[in-house]
């Protein structure tokens, strides 16, 4: 039923949908605006989220915590914005809730990033660390939200699923796996853009993680696709081995 349709936007947005269903709720996709900006939104919510890491926080951590809290300067309060008609409406209906669940989402993102920015024994570094975090985060939101973006999702093997995103008006391209096999110490995929056969770098993957969320190095210019395989850590100017992903970038929207 098309109500029904309405509530897959989350399953789809992290590919959990069987394949007859996620057919089936790309047909509404495509005449339903707010269905198709809820999934940009909750697909950048899941780019967050896979660009956290989760680590054992070190044993002198609260020490260090409670030690420099007190010289840790409080945020500000958010002023909210006041258009011409004073405070920005809230969007009734599904929109709400959506946002409600965005931000929960992107809360846990923050938590979760915490640990990882936490290992740090100098604050400073983990400041570093954070804006990095923080960086990449938004390269992928501006992708996935993009008005013109769209998408592609592959069936690789080994049980791996992978989705491309493309702004043509951005110049970028996003790359998001889930089920990619770690490598061995000394080994890491790269990314690379397909300029009609010839590769050309887009930058390196952790190979000890399964999940990926990451914008690619570089801009598109003519690229028709883009590739992964394995390569010697650090990377190589040129492929080595043979692709494990060559995958097509999806046509620009009409």
């Amino acid at each position: 039923m098309s109500a029904e349709l309405h509530t897959l936007t989350g399953a789809y947005a992290v590919h959990a949908l069987p394949d007859r269903e996620r057919e089936e709720f790309e047909r509404h996709l495509a005449d339903c605006p707010a269905c198709a900006q809820e999934v940009r939104e909750l697909s950048a919510t899941a780019g967050r989220l896979g660009l956290a890491a989760g680590a054992a926080p070190p044993p002198q951590m609260r020490e260090q915590v409670l030690r420099r809290i007190a010289t840790v300067r409080q945020e500000p309060p958010v002023v909210p914005h006041h258009g011409r008609r004073g405070l920005t409406a809230r969007v009734p209906g599904v929109r709400r809730v959506s946002r409600y669940a965005l931000a929960a989402c992107l809360a846990g993102a923050v938590a979760l990033g915490g640990v990882a920015v936490w290992q740090h024994q100098s604050a400073d570094d983990a400041r570093q660390r954070a804006d990095r975090v923080e960086q990449q985060a938004a390269a992928l939101s501006q992708v996935l939200a993009a008005p013109d973006a769209t998408s592609s999702t592959h069936r690789l093997g080994g049980g791996t699923t992978a989705t491309v995103v493309v702004s043509h008006s951005l110049g970028k391209a996003a790359f998001l796996a889930s089920g990619m096999p770690t490598l061995a110490d000394g080994r890491t995929y790269e990314l690379w853009f397909n300029d009609a056969g010839t590769m050309r770098p887009a930058g390196l993957m952790d190979p000890t993680v399964t999940h990926h969320a990451l914008v690619l190095d570089g801009r598109i210019d003519g690229a028709s696709g883009m590739g992964v395989t394995v390569e010697p850590a650090g990377g190589s100017a040129h492929p080595t081995t043979a692709p494990v992903a060559l995958l097509p970038f999806p046509a620009a929207p009409a």
